[in-house]
């Protein structure tokens, strides 16, 4: 039997299913690649074509560990930063309204009191817009008593970033993230011919799909740019940051991620809720998560709103990629679903082919 055949067959019932029109997953198994497969089509419209590692995916909020979590490491790696800096010491103007002892720590594990999300689009908010609003916002709850995860914070985070490099956060990540990993198909505003796009959802405003425009609704309004989402990327460039990730922070020959900073962000910072965060990353804790029940405790990752999403179990040196364009059916919860069970299957079935490492 073809190793995780199991694992395919489940993605093609999903997809015959209507959960998403396609999928591309790509695991890695101490070191070697064990499954890399395209399934279904990007869409179900004329000129569809056929999925393959080459189409460009809306990663949605994997932007905020692609982008805002390994620039966060380098500030800090730098010493421009350290973990329990008070945001308002560099942007003042958020330092009202309770906010004044919020935390950089408490921003990245989405305990920082801030609101989950407000619909700024419906305003046709800009980006300054929107951070005016958010350094304007009321502490939902008291920090560090809850884990409320919150898109506001990481559009907080973006500005930090952008006041302390003196780059706009697009042209931080590409000049210190993508560019020295060759990561060539990975950015904000990505422009390609249509065939090669993952479309998300149909909008009636555009009277369409979309098509390399961000799906996030804020983050359109906001110029499609934002710490939160806003990030294009493939399967192929994808496995180059896991990959990187796996070495410690270095990938051919280059340090990206200072190793002491990685492994700091991957221990558990939110002992006070059921939902296990390090910084920035999704933890994978005791209680119910996206990495399914067999995947080792600390394993890292993040999920995408779009049906993208990522984990790296260092135990037992797995990795596991997937991209789906679920949201082309609209916002459905399916993919809640198929995340835990699909990464409790490959564990599964790589045991049952005397592959995984215990």
């Amino acid at each position: 039997m073809f190793i995780l055949e199991k694992v395919l067959n489940f993605l093609q019932k999903e997809i015959d299913a209507g959960v998403t029109p396609g999928a591309v997953i790509r695991v890695r198994h101490q070191g070697r690649i064990v499954l890399d497969q395209a399934l279904g089509y990007n869409c179900l419209e004329q000129g569809k074509t056929k999925m393959s590692s080459r189409h460009v995916f809306d990663m949605a909020s994997l932007t905020k560990v692609m982008v805002t979590l390994p620039a966060m490491l380098q500030l800090f790696a730098s010493g421009e930063l350290y973990l329990h800096d008070k945001v308002s010491t560099f942007l003042p103007a958020f330092g009202v309204n309770g906010k004044d002892q919020v935390t950089v720590k408490q921003l990245l594990t989405h305990s920082s009191g801030l609101p989950a999300h407000k619909h700024y689009f419906e305003e046709k908010m800009t980006k300054e817009e929107v951070l005016a609003s958010i350094s304007e916002e009321k502490l939902a709850y008291k920090p560090d008593t809850a884990v409320v995860y919150s898109d506001l914070g990481f559009i907080v985070l973006m500005e930090l970033i952008e006041q302390l490099s003196g780059q706009r956060i697009d042209d931080y990540a590409k000049a210190h993230i993508f560019r020295p990993l060759e990561m060539n198909d990975t950015g904000y505003l990505q422009q390609y011919e249509r065939e090669r796009y993952a479309p998300t959802e149909f909008m009636a405003h555009l009277n369409d799909h979309k098509y390399g425009i961000v799906h996030d609704d804020n983050t359109e309004f906001m110029g499609g740019i934002s710490g939160h989402a806003g990030l294009f990327s493939t399967m192929n460039d994808l496995a180059v940051f896991t990959q990187m990730l796996e070495s410690g922070g270095e990938y051919g020959g280059r340090r990206i991620i200072d190793r002491n900073w990685l492994e700091v962000s991957r221990r558990n910072y939110t002992p006070f809720s059921d939902e296990s965060r390090g910084i920035g990353w999704q933890l994978k804790g005791e209680g119910a998560s996206p990495a399914g029940d067999l995947l080792s405790v600390g394993t890292y990752g993040h999920t995408g709103f779009t049906g993208t999403s990522f984990y790296i179990d260092p135990e037992k040196e797995l990795t596991v990629m997937l991209l789906t364009n679920r949201v082309y059916f609209g916002r459905h919860p399916h993919m809640i679903r198929l995340r835990p069970r699909l990464h409790n299957l490959i564990v599964a079935q790589l045991d049952e082919e005397g592959l995984t490492c215990e």
